[in-house]
């Protein structure tokens, strides 16, 4: 069974009210995720070893692995943005009181979170991604991975909210201001609803 591109659950143009236009979605759903997708599946099709096993494990598989560094980047790249476009919302930003009173339990306060996310984001030298977790002592965390990894293959906990920093997820309508297109997705885009199911759901 090959692995596809999921639905965005929401149209191309209902962010951009909110920061992130329907220029920035169709470049970068439709194309570079569908280009993870269509290279991870061209790997499959060429390893036994991978065929028939769900895109976490092969995430896991072929970590650390050189020999299937292609597939790892890939497979980690498509599970990273089934959950960034599940973290994106039209009516991003509004904390729910469960999650909110976590991340003031967590952090001190939801300005800490921010602060302490904002700082992993514009961290992250290069391409990569942002990440609040749910670790495995129940404390909230933020964390950042290089390039296509994830909390999944570094085992850091559950990704409640994960928010791509490679370049093409923000050039289009911030250019090269990565803070104030991390301080967007905090204050304006954040689906801080999904996060909390996420965070009940563990």
């Amino acid at each position: 069974m090959a692995f596809e591109l999921p639905s965005l659950p929401y149209a191309t143009d209902a962010l951009a009210g909110a920061g992130m236009s329907a220029e920035t979605l169709e470049f970068h759903h439709g194309k570079h995720h569908q280009a993870y997708v269509t290279a991870l599946n061209g790997f499959v099709d060429k390893n036994d070893a991978l065929k028939g096993k769900s895109l976490d494990e092969i995430v896991r598989l072929s970590n650390g692995k050189a020999d299937l560094a292609p597939v790892f980047n890939n497979a980690g790249q498509h599970w990273n943005h089934i959950l960034f476009w599940q973290a994106l919302s039209p009516k991003g930003g509004r904390l729910p009181s469960a999650l909110e009173t976590k991340l003031i339990a967590d952090f001190g306060s939801v300005e800490a979170f921010k602060e302490a996310f904002k700082a992993q984001a514009t961290g992250q030298f290069g391409s990569g991604w942002a990440w609040l977790v749910l670790a495995k002592d129940g404390r909230l965390k933020v964390t950042k991975t290089a390039n296509g990894s994830n909390p999944l293959a570094t085992d850091e906990g559950k990704v409640l909210l994960g928010l791509d920093v490679w370049e093409h997820s923000y050039y289009i309508d911030f250019r090269n201001r990565r803070p104030d297109y991390v301080t967007n997705f905090l204050d304006k885009l954040a689906n801080y609803e999904f996060a909390e199911a996420q965070l009940k759901a563990a």
